[in-house]
Parts: C-alpha cells; sequence; structure tokens
C-alpha cells in the first residue's frame, strides 16, 4: 500500500515538472520569435539615407522639319493638409494659391469642402496636372506661405506637434499635343497606365501605338547617399548617381509645312464637294518616303470627344473598301507581264454591253465597238478590261494581285494595317467573278495597298512599301534605323510591263478621265475610279471616288500620289473627274509651291534667239585692269541676302506673317488642260467637259484654335 503511495507521488512530481518544462519552453519560444521579430523589422528612425527620383520620360515625335508634334512632361500634384490652414489666413492662401497655378478661386474654394459641404481636415489635392514650371513657382510659394504664417501646428495620431504646409509630390507624366489636331490621325493618341501610383502615356492608336516599345522610358535615374539635418543629398564620394535614359525619338519622313498645306485644302475640298472624308497621300516612289499623309476627318489627341470617335482609327490603312476602276491598270500589267497582250492589241468591245451567261451582263459608261489595250483603261472600259482577265487563269491573275501587295499588310507604320480580301482560286477560274474583279469589284482593298501598288508604275516595277518614320534618335544624338516592315518591297511586275503601264496612265491624263491633273511642265499619269459603295447587300447611290497615279519632273523628282473621297454628296461631284482629280491637282500645285517639283518651262522665241546669239557670237577678250577694277567695285558692294527655299523655311518663320520670307504663293487655280481633238468613231465623256472651279487656300473649320494657322502659308 504504501508503495503504490510513493509512486502516485512520484508520478505527480514528474506530471508537474513536465508542465513546468512545457511552460518555460513555451515562454522561451515567445520570447525568441519576439526577438527575432524585433531584428528583422524595419526600425522607425529617420533614415541616415535620402534618394532624389529622376524618372525618365517618353520620347518626343518630330517632323522632318524638326518641329516637336507630340512630347512629354513631368506632372506635380499640390497636395495641402486642411486643418493645417490658419483660419484667418485661408483667404490669403487660395488667392495666392490660384495666382500661381491658374486654377480659379472658386474651383480651390470647392476643394475644401466634402459632399456635404463640411471643411475637410485632412489631405486636400488642390490639383492633379501642375507642370513642372507651374510646380517650381508654388514650391517657391509654400516656402513664402511658411514666412507668412499661413501654416499652423496640428497634433498628429500620436499627440506630436507637427507643421504641415503645402507639398508638391511628382505624380506622373503627361502626353502634349501642341498643334491641336495637325498631322492627326497618324499620331494617334494615348492613354494612361499606372506603375506603383505614376501615371505615365500609353500609345492606343498611330504612330504612339506602333512605337511604343521604341519611345517609352527606358529607365530611371537617382540620386542616393548620405543626407544632412535639413534632407539635402550630401555630394560626396559614397553618393551615387544613376542618370535616366529618355524614350527614343521618333523623326518623321513629314514635313510639317507640306502637311499644313495639304491639310487646308482637304478642309476647303471636303466643303466644296459635301464629302464625307478625303484622304490623301504623297510618297518618293524610289524610296517609299512619305512626304504626305493627310485626311479632312482630325481630331485633337489631348481632348478627343464623343463626335472624334469615327476619326481616331486612320483610314488610310483601316478601311477597307471595293476599289472600281483604278484595280484596272492592275489588271492590265498581270497580262503584260504574261506577254498575253501589248498596249496595241484590238479587242471588240460591243458598244459597250457584253453578255455572260444567260443573266449577266457587262457595261461600260462609254460606248466603243472596239478599243485597243491602251483605250481601254483611257476610256475605262469594264468590256475591255474582263475581257483581258479572261486571257488569264485564275490562278495567274490572283497570283498577279498578291504580287502587288493586295489582301496582305503593306507594311506601313500604322497601328493597324489590314490585309483586305480577293475572292479565293475557285471562285476566280469563273469567268464572271474573274472579270468583277478586274475592275474592282468583289474584293476589298485599302487606301494604302493601292497607294503601294501604283508606286510599281513609277518604280521600274518595284512596290515600295510607304514609311511614315526616317530614324529614331536618343539623347546623344545617335541615328537608328525603324524596325524593317514585315511586308517589304515587291517586285510587281517586270520594268517592260511597268514602263508600258506607265506610259497609259500618261494617256489617261492626256485624253481620258484624269485630263484635269494635267500640269504644264510635269510629266502626270495616273487613273480615275467611281465605285458605289454597298450596303446590307445592295450597292446604294453612295461612291468612292479615287484616283492613283504619279507626278514626275524632269530633275528626277519621282512621286506617287492617292487620292481618296467618301462621299462625296454634292452633284455629280461623286465622279472622280469632279472630285479626286482636282483634289490631285492641287496637291500637285502645292507640290510645285513648296519646289518638291520643278515644271520645265519651255524657252520663249525671244530667249531662243539670245541663246543662239551667245553661242554663235565670237567672244570678245576684256582687258586685265578691266578685270581688277570690277573686282573691286564687286568687293564694295552689299552682299545679298540669302533666300531659302519654301520647304527650307523654319516652321517657327512660317507661323510668323510679319515675317515674309518668300513671295506668298497663289490661289489654287488649276489650269484648265489644253483642248483636245476627239478621235474619229470615239464619243466624248460628259464628266471630261465639266471646267474645274477655281480652289481658295482658305480652311474649312474657322474655328479659333485654327486662326494661328491662317497666315502659316
Amino acid at each position: 500500500m504504501q508503495k503504490e503511495i510513493n509512486n502516485q507521488a512520484i508520478q505527480q512530481r514528474s506530471l508537474k515538472i513536465l508542465l513546468l518544462f512545457l511552460l518555460l519552453t513555451v515562454t522561451t519560444g515567445i520570447f525568441l520569435i519576439s526577438i527575432l521579430t524585433t531584428i528583422t523589422s524595419p526600425r522607425r528612425i529617420p533614415s541616415h539615407d535620402s534618394t532624389i527620383h529622376d524618372r525618365s520620360l517618353r520620347g518626343a515625335i518630330i517632323s522632318a522639319d524638326g518641329y516637336t508634334l507630340s512630347y512629354s512632361q513631368k506632372t506635380y500634384q499640390a497636395v495641402i493638409r486642411g486643418e493645417s490652414i490658419n483660419p484667418d489666413k485661408k483667404t490669403l492662401f487660395i488667392r495666392l494659391f490660384s495666382i500661381y497655378s491658374n486654377i480659379p478661386e472658386v474651383e480651390i474654394e470647392k476643394k475644401f469642402k466634402d459632399s456635404k459641404g463640411r471643411e475637410k481636415k485632412g489631405n486636400i489635392v488642390l490639383s492633379k496636372t501642375l507642370h513642372t514650371k507651374s510646380a517650381m513657382q508654388l514650391k517657391s510659394l509654400a516656402h513664402k506661405l511658411r514666412q507668412l504664417g499661413v501654416f499652423r501646428s496640428i497634433k498628429n495620431r500620436n499627440g506630436i506637434q507637427v507643421l504641415y504646409g503645402l507639398d508638391i509630390i511628382e505624380n506622373g507624366e503627361q502626353r502634349r499635343f501642341p498643334l491641336e489636331n495637325i498631322m492627326t490621325p497618324i499620331l494617334g493618341y494615348v492613354g494612361e497606365k499606372t506603375e506603383d501610383g505614376y501615371v505615365r502615356p500609353e500609345g492606343k492608336k498611330g504612330l504612339e501605338r506602333v512605337y511604343e516599345k521604341h519611345i517609352t522610358s527606358k529607365k530611371n535615374g537617382y540620386f542616393r547617399g548620405k543626407r544632412d539635418v535639413l534632407g539635402a543629398v550630401i555630394h560626396d564620394k559614397n553618393s551615387m548617381k544613376i542618370h535616366r535614359v529618355d524614350g527614343l525619338n521618333v523623326h518623321l519622313n513629314i514635313p510639317l509645312s507640306l502637311q499644313r498645306r495639304v491639310e487646308l485644302m482637304l478642309d476647303s475640298m471636303k466643303e466644296k464637294i459635301e464629302a464625307e472624308e478625303i484622304i490623301v497621300a504623297v510618297m518618293e516612289s524610289k524610296t517609299g518616303k512619305v512626304l504626305s499623309l493627310a485626311s479632312s476627318e482630325r481630331f485633337n489627341p489631348a481632348h478627343i470627344t464623343q463626335n472624334d470617335i469615327a476619326a481616331l482609327n486612320p483610314k488610310f490603312s483601316e478601311y477597307p473598301y471595293e476599289a472600281g476602276s483604278v484595280l484596272k491598270p492592275i489588271s492590265l500589267a498581270i497580262a503584260l507581264n504574261h506577254n498575253l497582250v501589248t498596249p496595241t492589241t484590238i479587242f471588240n468591245t460591243y458598244n459597250g454591253k457584253l453578255r455572260i451567261g444567260k443573266r449577266h451582263w457587262i457595261t461600260d459608261d462609254d460606248k466603243f465597238p472596239s478599243l485597243s489595250v491602251t483605250d481601254i483603261i483611257v476610256h475605262s472600259s469594264n468590256v475591255g478590261i474582263s475581257q483581258i482577265s479572261w486571257k488569264l487563269t485564275g490562278k495567274e491573275f490572283r497570283e498577279g494581285l498578291l504580287g502587288f501587295g493586295l489582301s496582305r499588310p503593306t507594311g506601313i507604320d500604322l497601328s493597324r494595317d489590314l490585309p483586305g480580301q480577293i475572292k479565293p482560286l475557285n471562285l476566280l477560274n469563273n469567268e464572271l467573278h474573274r472579270a468583277n474583279s478586274s475592275y474592282g469589284y468583289g474584293m476589298m482593298v485599302t487606301f494604302a495597298q493601292l497607294f503601294k501598288a501604283y508606286s510599281a508604275f513609277n518604280n521600274d516595277g518595284i512596290a515600295v512599301t510607304p514609311r511614315i518614320v526616317d530614324y529614331l534618335e536618343d539623347a546623344n544624338g545617335n541615328h537608328y534605323n525603324p524596325p524593317k516592315p514585315i511586308s517589304g518591297n515587291l517586285e510587281a511586275i517586270n520594268p517592260k510591263a511597268a514602263n508600258q503601264i506607265h506610259d497609259i496612265l500618261l494617256e489617261v491624263v492626256k485624253r481620258g478621265t484624269g485630263v484635269k491633273a494635267q500640269y504644264p511642265g510635269l510629266e502626270v499619269g495616273g487613273k480615275t475610279g467611281t465605285a458605289h459603295i454597298a450596303k446590307n447587300g445592295h450597292y446604294v447611290r453612295e461612291y468612292h471616288s479615287s484616283f492613283y497615279g504619279f507626278v514626275n519632273d524632269k530633275e528626277g523628282h519621282k512621286y506617287t500620289v492617292g487620292v481618296l473621297v467618301i462621299r462625296a454628296k454634292k452633284y455629280l461631284h461623286y465622279f472622280a473627274s469632279l472630285s479626286a482629280v482636282p483634289t490631285f491637282h492641287n496637291i500637285v500645285d502645292i507640290l510645285v509651291d513648296q519646289e518638291y517639283l520643278k515644271p520645265d518651262t519651255p524657252q520663249t522665241d525671244e530667249e531662243e534667239n539670245l541663246q543662239a546669239q551667245l553661242t554663235t557670237e565670237p567672244v570678245k577678250q576684256i582687258p586685265a585692269t578691266a578685270v581688277k577694277q570690277d573686282r573691286s567695285i564687286q568687293q564694295n558692294l552689299p552682299k545679298p541676302a540669302a533666300t531659302p527655299a519654301n520647304k527650307n523655311n523654319s516652321v517657327n518663320e512660317l507661323f510668323n506673317p510679319k515675317k515674309k520670307t518668300s513671295t506668298p504663293p497663289k490661289p489654287y487655280e488649276p489650269l484648265q488642260p489644253p483642248k483636245q481633238t476627239k478621235p474619229a468613231q470615239q464619243i466624248q465623256s460628259p464628266r471630261q467637259n465639266k471646267p474645274m472651279q477655281p480652289f481658295y487656300n482658305q480652311p474649312a473649320n474657322k474655328k479659333s484654335s485654327h486662326e494661328q494657322f491662317k497666315n502659316m502659308f
């Protein structure tokens, strides 16, 4: 019995010892965890180091003549603690802040009250979009307000008296478009993205989107080191400075001076012919450099409204449509490339009406019993081009269209480059579908595709890719080539076929539907197209009018030019000869005035006689004394002032109406084409006999935001 009692006592002592041990273990564990937490947690003591951030900026977009079209600048926000302002001096604070920030006093007063009209006591954001200059001025104001006793000390949560003031904090980056709607929608627009509370722009359309990877900020900079008692970084051997790396600047092939002239002309033409939109392009035929890419529908990227939504997508490469007759030279070029016809081959055109099958007819506006291949294009015969397409197999025709870049992206450097659509091979093997496609129906193309295709007729068969951007540049002035396009230059046809089409397009302008594109002293060729617009599977009385062609001078300047008019509503002006062709002529007039083209002016009889005398009369010897005397006189004469060409003038001079560096340009009054004798057994189209109305250089949109550009050119 005593033994059991002893065993029970031993068990009780053992249990107590175990419990005591467990208690000590837990207590020790808690102690160790507490020490570890204290060691690893950040200590709330003032740091001896300080860092000044220098965030990088997005690159700028710059025109060919050196004018900045879009750029980025840092933005700041102004923050004040409501209860920290001395009530007796609140009015003074609001008034001074309004003067320095250019924000109305009424708006500032509203910031200090909540939705119920009660005074706010916490942090109040007075502005989030302060620019650098305003931010610097407000920082100076904050220091002066402290000296004036505008701020008072208040207790924080820990019961410590703290003097809060006006804080100016860098909060982001804002994209600026100083010229408002100029060169849109090519430039595109930006949205916003937030990185650790810092707002940055992000490209959404146009060049801002295409070159997002290149122009976006690369690397932030900072200066870090020990700080003094006032918080300033001490410059010593232990401090570290990392320079920021900004995004690359994008330099365009498009000069502002030429682009603005074209845009103002489009505004006037749109109003004159009551069109929904007009888009045009000018490109060097050999290099692909785009000198102008303009639309009559533009917007201000900094202030996009509901009415601007339709204009946000650039129609140059995002608007597929049925081309119409401008596709006929391409169809003929494919046949010439296969040596199936020649420019003089004669086709029976059945007086403008050809039956296919039992129910389908192909018709022409002008009725001819027969036409040569050249005249099929000159008079835009559907019957003739259909028969030419029948000499090709469906495969040859389709591959030929693909060779010109149809149904594939052009490679133009815009945010979207739609491929369009041509009929599949099984349909093009059918004569009706092949004929329909040969004159531009039953297929979808874009302006950029036809623009690229027509460059082949002015470039020995090579269709060049339009390029808006010339080069990229870093902060050190180093130049970089833009990324290569997915679709490069195309060997569309052989040089012989290209030159044959070149000559045929010259005939179209000399005596066909493009006579109003003639320009004395220049080589002008092209093709008109007036195509019905389809809605809900049916063609309606709305049209796309276009003219694609080229203009060259004898000094080697060669340009491809394209014009597309969408839904011209003025009576009969839906015909390309009354809308697209006059627009083309106005573009040529601008190119001449800006000295991109130099017309060849023939010598008069007096000039020829004088030249003959100079070459036949013996040269008289001039005495050496006379030469010396002449040189001395020349040295004493004042030197003539340099007069640069229009296209080399600085943009500042162009914007300043007081400084006239050149004679003012003449108004756009296209010359009347010379009278043409009607060929035998040919009927002239009534579209060719309408005289052109003079064009005057006045912008259609007369809002105050455009007034600064009225005297630009």
